[in-house]
């Protein structure tokens, strides 16, 4: 086993959320050795009836962010039920919950109730919005996350926004809640204390940001969509159809790549031109029209050999199946044939082991 699969050994953790942000962090809570138990309402979560059918009859993406936790269900409206969430509780390390805010408390489970009944706890809310906005019972799911922060602004192409998959907000506010649960949890060493922590899909959004905020500062505007160095107004730095309808990359930003690129196209004029002004719609139509009228393979031929930060656009199907993927072995198939993206680290050289399957009591 990999030693990466063992850091959280003796961790436990009930997990109340539901879709992704929540089921994301505790499945990589569960990949790092804890244990999670996942309470569902009676009927079952919501997500396991939305996309795809699996291999066992459920949603494929339910199993897709559950996988390695053991599953029950509980009434929480119910008195007996709600008993036994708080025995649950009494050991555990960590309660993730992705309620409106509010809830908890409605439900007879408040943060300070919770924090009385074990102190030890480490709680964790993923909501849309915050406690403390005007917002806090909106409804929103990641694509207005998106657009009311302004990333959608930058996004797309200069005539229209385009909608990021996979979904940006979702996955952000469950990486942050994933680490903040960790450096509480150490935290919990020094001081022998639980907490309460709120991240707030909306909120982690922001930090992503920091190009953008950083051309606030200075232009009194963020990013503008499509026209900027990084999102689509560079020649150096964009995608560019071929001749067979395929797709290359080219992130070329640095001088001595954007060299490398125009020797190798035959161009030695287009090295001189790379701080034209942004956008910089004359170049790239000049680039464009010579990687249109060649083929994805000669493409290959002449910048796949050289350095100028080239790649294929690769659909996902052939992907998972490059030299790359296949040497790293973090995404691999478990024993019913369905892919695995494993959690992105190694540890003393060993990538982490397939997960086990999501086990319902």
């Amino acid at each position: 086993m990999s030693r990466l699969n063992t850091f959280l050994t003796g961790i436990k953790v009930v997990d109340l959320s539901r879709h992704l942000p929540g089921p994301l962090a505790s499945m990589s809570l569960a990949e790092m050795g804890a244990e999670v138990i996942k309470v569902e309402p009676p009927q079952g979560e919501e997500m396991r009836l939305i996309g795809p059918t699996g291999s066992n009859n459920r949603s494929a993406y339910f199993d897709s962010v559950n996988a390695g936790k053991k599953g029950i269900r509980l009434n929480l409206k119910e008195e007996t039920d709600r008993h036994a969430l708080l025995d649950l509780l009494k050991d555990a390390d960590v309660l993730l919950e992705s309620f409106r805010p509010g809830v908890m408390a409605k439900l007879g489970l408040s943060f300070e109730d919770l924090l009385d009944h074990a102190p030890q706890l480490v709680i964790c809310s993923l909501n849309g919005y915050g406690t403390e906005s005007p917002l806090s019972q909106e409804v929103g799911h990641d694509l207005n996350y998106l657009a009311m922060n302004g990333l959608l602004s930058g996004t797309g192409t200069e005539e229209e926004t385009v909608a990021p998959w996979p979904p940006i907000a979702d996955s952000a506010a469950s990486l942050y809640g994933l680490s903040t649960i960790l450096a509480a949890l150490f935290d919990r060493q020094r001081t022998g204390k639980g907490c309460h922590i709120e991240v707030a899909l909306a909120d982690s959004v922001m930090p992503l940001l920091a190009f953008s905020l950083a051309d606030l500062s200075l232009k009194g505007e963020g990013t503008p969509r499509g026209v900027d160095l990084l999102n689509g107004g560079a020649a150096r730095y964009r995608t560019y159809p071929t001749a067979d309808g395929k797709a290359i990359a080219l992130g070329a930003v640095e001088p001595k790549f954007w060299l490398a690129f125009c020797t190798a196209a035959g161009r030695d004029d287009w090295v001189s031109r790379i701080n034209e002004p942004l956008p910089q719609n004359d170049l790239q139509a000049e680039v464009a029209t010579l990687i249109a009228s060649m083929t994805l393979e000669e493409c290959n031929a002449k910048f796949g050999v050289i350095d100028c930060c080239y790649s294929e656009v690769l659909p996902l199907s052939e992907a998972v199946n490059t030299p790359h993927i296949q040497a790293r072995k973090l995404v691999v198939k478990d024993e019913s044939g369905e892919y695995q993206a494993l959690y992105p680290a190694y540890v003393d050289g060993e990538a982490p082991n397939v997960r086990k399957k999501f086990e319902e009591q």
